[in-house]
């Protein structure tokens, strides 16, 4: 993977990841929603989005993609500081270029964030985003969080 597509990855991550707190839904709920169209399409179109603000970005693909409001608040009631949504962009980019198959990266992420450790990730109260990225992807391989 190169440089720019790193960034772009790590950019659609985090944009994934800010929808996914605007609407208060599961991030496999988003990407499922985008399609892999849609997310090859921002893939695309990452380098221009870089210039904008995830608030504008965001709101177009809301309206876009039809995104509706849900019930998945993993942020509310926490009471410690949350990693910021590019954080946790970083962690899945940096999931996506360790588990993916050169060429079969926009399938790769719509796999993880539709995956138990996305769900995982996104529950601020149990640390699991804490845990070293290797430990992440052996657990993400093997279906089930490891011991």
């Amino acid at each position: 993977m190169t440089k720019q597509e790193q960034n772009d990855y790590f950019y659609v991550c985090s944009l994934i990841e800010y929808i996914a707190r605007q609407t208060k839904n599961k991030r496999g709920l988003v990407t499922g929603l985008l399609g892999l169209k849609g997310i090859k399409k921002l893939l695309d179109d990452a380098p221009v989005n870089h210039c904008l603000s995830f608030e504008q970005v965001s709101d177009e693909i809301i309206e876009e993609y039809k995104i509706p409001q849900g019930e998945f608040d993993t942020i509310t009631g926490c009471q410690y500081a949350i990693p910021s949504f590019m954080d946790i962009g970083k962690l899945y980019s940096i999931l996506i270029e360790d588990c993916a198959q050169p060429g079969n990266e926009p399938e790769e992420l719509m796999r993880l964030f539709s995956s138990f450790i996305s769900d995982e990730i996104s529950d601020f109260r149990t640390g699991v985003y804490y845990q070293n990225p290797s430990y992440l992807e052996c657990s993400y391989r093997a279906g089930y969080l490891l011991d």
